[in-house]
């Protein structure tokens, strides 16, 4: 695609508001506007930022080449189909739908009319995970802790889809390997849904993940450990820090089993960096440059909908623990 790239954004609600902040700033877009059903906080939107609230998604349609899809997750589908039978292009927040019907649903238009779909799986664009990912080396245990205050955003689905899939797609990145296994337990605690849950995912290479997930904790906490033959990689994703320690070269492991050393005798520390930027604009920015051709998708649509299949795995074994709760959880479907 040549030229300006016409876009805008449906739904502004607290991260939404920030998808159009970003996109009237990127060199070649041409950011059209955006739609928010409140009509409260479309004009709060629009006076704040400056930019244009379409009246309806048809109107906002008929004006852009791509848009981000910023609505509550059980909303993804019905917008994502309006925008792809029309031939937009999309990046959709994670997860890319609710079920796996509707994902397949949705990827299916999008090949058909020929529209690239990016899913929003932000923390691929996170610092720590950019400094990590070119030390990365066949992970075998890997073990990821995602903690949270309750906020009622995203409480619409069991918190598997609203914070565990930012883990189970990093997981599913760093190993490279298709899911052999899952195993689960969780429970609700403020809302009808899963509000903490703990999963161990075991991949078809070996690698082991655990993923513990919480929204309803008092501190926030976001880190992720990965643990290979050479070393090991300690990232902590909310600072976007990390670092490796990894067995000095010139290590006789004859002499160290024969008696106690100090760690730094046969351990060094191997400093681990990546250029500062926004997540969210970095993502938008692969997006934009996606579509001009110029580098592949970052999050294809496959991808979020690989994610999405085995989070509603994760939320099927916990069901089986809570058999009185799983006929009225969300994000239940195949």
């Amino acid at each position: 695609m040549t030229g300006p790239l016409r876009m805008g954004v449906v739904g502004t609600g607290s991260l939404g508001y920030h998808h159009a902040r970003i996109l009237r700033e990127i060199p070649n877009v041409l950011f059209r506007g955006f739609y928010e059903a409140n009509p409260e906080r479309a004009g709060t939107v629009e006076r704040e930022l400056g930019v244009r609230a379409y009246p309806s998604l048809d109107a906002l349609l008929d004006d852009v080449d791509a848009l981000s899809i910023v609505v509550p997750t059980p909303k993804h589908h019905q917008v994502a189909m309006a925008a792809l039978a029309k031939g937009k292009h999309l990046l959709i927040e994670k997860p890319i739908t609710v079920t796996l019907a509707e994902a397949d649903e949705l990827l299916a238009l999008a090949e058909q009319k020929g529209a690239t779909v990016q899913i929003g799986h932000i923390e691929r664009f996170n610092r720590a995970i950019r400094a990590a990912l070119p030390y990365v080396d066949r992970p075998l245990f890997i073990d990821s802790d995602r903690l949270a205050p309750f906020n009622p955003r995203g409480s619409d689905v069991a918190v598997v889809l609203d914070l565990m899939i930012h883990d189970i797609d990093l997981v599913l990145t760093l190993t490279g390997s298709p899911v052999k296994d899952v195993s689960a337990a969780g429970l609700p605690v403020l809302t009808p849904s899963i509000d903490i849950a703990d999963a161990r995912i075991t991949f078809t290479s070996g690698a082991v993940a655990t993923i513990t997930s919480s929204r309803v904790s008092k501190d926030r906490m976001r880190k992720l450990r990965i643990f290979q033959r050479n070393g090991y990689l300690s990232l902590d994703l909310a600072a976007g820090t990390g670092e490796m320690y990894r067995l000095r070269g010139d290590v006789d492991l004859a002499t160290l089993a024969l008696q106690a050393q100090p760690l730094e005798a046969f351990v060094e520390r191997v400093a681990i960096d990546a250029p500062e930027g926004e997540p969210l604009r970095l993502e938008l920015e692969s997006f934009v440059a996606a579509l001009r051709g110029e580098q592949p998708v970052a999050v294809t649509g496959r991808a979020g909908r690989d994610a999405l299949a085995v989070a509603l795995r994760i939320v099927t074994d916990i069901e089986r623990s809570l058999p009185a709760l799983g006929a009225k959880l969300p994000g239940r479907g195949a």
